[in-house]
């Protein structure tokens, strides 16, 4: 991917026969795009346009600055190759800060309000949510990091598109925690936040008539994020805090999941025999890459 990127940086840059297309200026109409072409927002706010945004190119003679990113034909090239760029207004910024207004931590917030690219999926969270870094960014692994296909995802954005609810934000969530095993490990924690926030979201819709079997389904869920991490031991600690006698029967294949793939993690061959039989194919699957991943 990376090498895609900088051979397409270095021919458009060479070429530079056509205009640069225009960033979208509606995060809606982005979003909608973004979700058809399975791609995540690049976004910026408008006040930081008004001024250049320098950025790195490295290449194997060295380093070169490029003045601005916004003028910069060759690179907008692969911005729109990779992602879909929009510009939003300072007008959204009130209406965008109470959607998330005590919903996300500090960090989160400082990002939203800082002059940095803001990386965003296709609902509007920010991934790369992390302390802005004011140094010229090197706009190649920057691209390189972020240039996900979310196909994988599609069903699950469908569905959580058409109507927000317990069951469909608890579907994203899960699927983000499995979609964070193929994508690259640079990215992979900031993909395992990102499926936080939709974890919390059906929490939010845990009544007090549902609360027992949803929480004990939200609770395993998140043991899975750690695990996709490599934290076999953290994992092991919580589930051995739970009561397996209240476990709900559809609940049995996580747990088996998150015993088996802990104790293959651990190297741990004889416990993670004793799991193996109730472990799906697919889980087989998933443990196998997530094991792939952590050595």
């Amino acid at each position: 991917m990376k090498k895609h990127i900088l051979i397409c940086l270095f021919v458009f840059g060479s070429l530079l026969v056509c205009q640069s297309q225009e960033w979208m200026t509606s995060l809606e109409a982005a979003k909608s795009l973004a979700y058809v072409q399975d791609k995540l927002l690049f976004v910026v706010w408008e006040d930081v346009t008004f001024q250049e945004y320098p950025v790195l190119m490295k290449n194997e003679q060295g380093v070169a600055v490029i003045d601005d990113l916004f003028s910069n034909e060759s690179i907008n090239e692969v911005i729109w190759e990779h992602f879909v760029p929009v510009i939003i207004g300072e007008q959204h910024y009130e209406e965008l800060f109470n959607q998330i207004k005590g919903k996300r931590s500090q960090l989160y917030i400082d990002k939203f309000n800082d002059d940095t690219i803001k990386i965003m999926d296709v609902n509007g969270n920010i991934i790369n949510a992390e302390i802005a870094n004011y140094g010229y960014l090197d706009i190649a692994k920057f691209i390189t990091k972020y240039a996900i296909n979310t196909s994988f995802l599609k069903a699950e954005i469908t569905n959580y598109r058409a109507q927000k609810e317990f069951n469909t934000a608890y579907r994203l969530a899960s699927k983000y925690v499995d979609f964070s095993v193929l994508v690259n490990g640079n990215v992979r924690p900031e993909i395992v936040k990102l499926s936080n926030f939709y974890l919390k979201e059906a929490e939010s819709y845990v009544t007090k008539d549902t609360s027992g079997l949803l929480k004990q389904k939200i609770e395993l869920q998140k043991l899975k994020q750690p695990l996709v991490l490599g934290k076999a031991k953290k994992v092991l600690r919580q589930l051995k805090r739970i009561d397996v006698s209240e476990l709900d029967s559809s609940n049995e294949s996580l747990i088996a999941f998150l015993y088996f793939t802990s104790y293959i993690l651990l190297k741990d061959e004889n416990n993670a025999s004793v799991w193996r039989s109730k472990v799906s194919l697919v889980n087989l699957k998933k443990a196998n890459l997530i094991v792939k991943n952590n050595f």
